[in-house]
């Protein structure tokens, strides 16, 4: 995986755990998370967010970090 998409996905990563843990309103209320905070509360949308966050960090990390090619 290219540097640059690592240091993306980490970007992407930080950027839904921040609007996840900070609860934003202007994040919870855009088209994509609304579709999720109606089927999962907004709670459970902010879980999600977060471990959907924690999934790209990680992905961004084991690419930077040469485990995936």
């Amino acid at each position: 995986m290219p540097i640059w998409a690592s240091i993306l996905f980490v970007f992407a990563g930080l950027f839904s755990i921040a609007g996840a843990i900070l609860d934003w309103e202007w994040f919870m209320t855009s088209r994509r998370a609304a579709m999720f905070v109606r089927l999962l509360g907004r709670t459970g949308a902010r879980v999600l967010y977060a471990i959907l966050g924690m999934f790209l960090v990680g992905l961004g990390a084991a690419g930077g970090l040469g485990y995936i090619p």
